[in-house]
């Protein structure tokens, strides 16, 4: 049973799981179609457009990452909801209250102060590289 497993069973999530990255890859760059059009629909380009064809482009740096390595970084997460909250301010900033918009700001540092904490442990902390069965 448990080669079985192995055969199939990993077999059918990884093809999945590739769909899914092709999916979302796809989904993503009619996203950012449907953006440029609207651009030039309007005839200009605001700072929440190319906030928002940056978020865009880190989810498929994303995907292209997780489909290279078979890892997803959590820090690329983390910058597109940094860069997700300043683009919402920056919309919303107007109609917002004192208390909203510094609930926002404190959203953003701890993301930011929590991608220095994680980058600090790659580098300091860093996990043991798994021995090759060779080695053993």
């Amino acid at each position: 049973m448990d080669k079985m497993y192995r055969k199939y069973g990993i077999t059918s999530i990884k093809a999945i799981e590739h769909l899914v990255l092709i999916i979302i890859a796809i989904a993503t760059v009619v996203a950012i179609g449907q953006e440029i059009k609207h651009i030039f629909d309007v005839g200009a380009v605001a700072l929440a457009d190319l906030l928002l064809l940056f978020i865009y482009l880190e989810v498929l740096a994303m995907v292209s990452h997780y489909a290279e390595s078979g890892k997803l970084p959590i820090r690329m997460p983390l910058y597109i909801a940094i860069v997700a909250l300043a683009r919402y301010l920056i919309l919303d900033m107007k109609a917002m209250d004192d208390w909203r918009i510094v609930a926002i700001s404190l959203s953003t540092l701890v993301l930011a102060a929590t991608v220095i904490v994680i980058r600090w442990g790659q580098l300091k902390l860093p996990y043991p590289r798994p021995r090759d069965e060779d080695e053993k």
